[in-house]
C-alpha cells in the first residue's frame, strides 16, 4: 500500500489560508495585548545596538542595561507628557479650527461661483470635511498615547527580551537540527531587521524634527505635535509623509492665511524629498523596498488589526516579514512578490547574472 507523503497543492492553500484567518482573529482578539508586545519588541531592538555597544566597552552587563533602560524611560516620559499635554490642547482649540475652516470653506466656493465656476456645497463638503481631517491627528496620536500610557509593562518586556536576547543564540543552537545553517538564517533576519527599524528611526526623527523647525520659524500653533506626527507616520512611505502634511498645512492655513500654508506646502515637499527620496534611499540600499499596493494594502491590514497602532507600525511589520522571507530559498518567491519594481528588476539581473 503507498502512502501519501504530502497533501494535495489545493487542500494545502485551503489549510493555508484557513490558518491565516485563525490567525488574524486570534490576533484582532488579543489586540490589547499584542499592542504592547509589538511596541515592546519595537525599543527592544532599536536599543540592542546600544547596549552590544556598551558591552564592547568593556561595561558590566547590569550597567549598560541600566543606561540603556533609563534612556527608555526618560523619552517615554517625554513622549506621554508631550502627547498627552498637547491632545488636551489641541481638543479644546478644535472646535474653533474646525469652524476657521468651514468658513474658508464657504469662502472658497463663493470665489468660485463669482468667476463662473459653480461647485455645489454639499458635494464639496463631502470631499473636503474639516472634522474629518483635523480629527484625524488627533484620534491617530490619542491611540499611540493610549499605547505609551502602558509604560511599566512596556518597560517590563524590554528589559525581559534585552536580557534573553544574549541567550537565545545558545538556545537556538541546542533545539536546531542544523544549527550552523539555521543560525546564519537567524543572524542575517536579526541584522536586516536590526538595520532596517535603526535607519528609519533616525530619518524619521530627522524628517519629524525638520518639521517641527519649519513651523517654529512659521511661528503654528503645535509645532511639536506636528513634528510627532510627522516622525510616527514616516513609518509608512508613499502616503505616510502625505498625511502628515495635511494637518501641519491646515493649521498654517487657519492660524496665518493661504500664503504661510503654501509657504509649509512647499516645506513639506522638500524635507520629504530630502529625506524620503534622496537620504533614505542611499543609507537603506536595494533590498528594503515595497511595492505601492504592498505599502497600502499593509496600512490598511495592519490598521484594521491593531488599530491606530498598528497603522504606525505596518511598514516594520510588513518588512519584517518580508525579510524573514527573503532569507528563506523555499519562501523567497512571495519576498519578491512583495517588493518594488526596482527591487524585482535588480533581483532578475541578479538572477541572469548568475546563470
Amino acid at each position: 500500500m503507498t502512502k501519501v507523503n504530502a497533501l494535495n497543492p489545493t487542500v494545502q492553500f485551503l489549510l493555508g489560508a484557513a490558518a491565516f484567518v485563525i490567525i488574524v482573529a486570534g490576533m484582532k482578539a488579543a489586540s490589547s495585548i499584542l499592542i504592547p508586545f509589538l511596541l515592546a519588541t519595537f525599543f527592544a531592538i532599536i536599543c540592542a545596538p546600544p547596549l552590544m555597544w556598551l558591552q564592547e566597552k568593556k561595561l558590566p552587563v547590569g550597567w549598560a542595561l541600566l543606561i540603556v533602560i533609563a534612556s527608555i524611560v526618560i523619552l517615554q516620559m517625554g513622549l506621554v507628557t508631550i502627547v498627552s499635554s498637547s491632545l488636551n490642547d489641541f481638543s479644546q482649540s478644535l472646535p474653533l479650527y474646525q469652524i476657521r475652516l468651514q468658513q474658508f470653506e464657504q469662502t472658497l466656493v463663493s470665489s468660485l461661483k463669482s468667476i463662473g465656476i459653480e461647485v455645489s456645497q454639499e458635494l464639496f463638503s463631502n470631499y473636503f470635511n474639516p472634522k474629518l481631517i483635523m480629527g484625524f491627528m488627533g484620534k491617530t496620536l490619542g491611540g499611540v498615547g493610549n499605547a505609551l500610557s502602558d509604560a511599566f509593562l512596556i518597560l517590563l518586556l524590554v528589559i525581559f527580551m534585552l536580557l534573553e536576547a544574549a541567550h537565545i543564540p545558545t538556545k537556538l543552537r541546542v533545539m536546531l537540527v542544523q544549527p550552523d545553517l539555521s543560525m546564519q538564517h537567524f543572524t542575517k533576519v536579526v541584522k536586516n531587521i536590526n538595520h532596517y527599524l535603526m535607519l528609519k528611526t533616525l530619518i524619521s526623527f530627522a524628517t519629524g524634527f525638520s518639521v517641527w523647525l519649519l513651523l517654529v520659524l512659521l511661528q503654528i500653533d503645535y509645532a511639536v505635535l506636528l513634528g510627532l506626527v510627522t516622525f510616527f507616520l514616516n513609518y509608512v512611505p508613499n502616503i505616510g509623509s502625505l498625511i502628515a502634511a495635511i494637518p501641519g498645512v491646515l493649521l498654517t492655513l487657519v492660524q496665518l492665511g493661504p500664503m504661510p500654508a503654501l509657504y509649509a506646502a512647499v516645506g513639506y515637499v522638500l524635507i520629504n524629498t530630502l529625506w524620503g527620496n534622496v537620504v533614505e534611499p542611499r543609507v537603506m540600499g536595494r533590498g528594503l523596498g515595497l511595492s505601492t499596493l504592498v505599502v497600502f494594502v499593509s496600512l490598511v491590514f495592519w490598521g484594521w488589526v491593531l488599530g491606530p497602532v498598528g497603522m504606525l507600525l505596518s511598514l516594520p511589520l510588513t518588512m519584517t516579514v518580508k525579510i524573514v522571507l527573503e532569507a528563506n530559498q523555499d519562501t523567497r518567491w512571495l519576498a519578491i512578490l512583495l517588493d518594488s519594481e526596482k527591487g524585482a528588476k535588480a533581483a532578475l539581473e541578479a538572477k541572469n547574472a548568475s546563470a
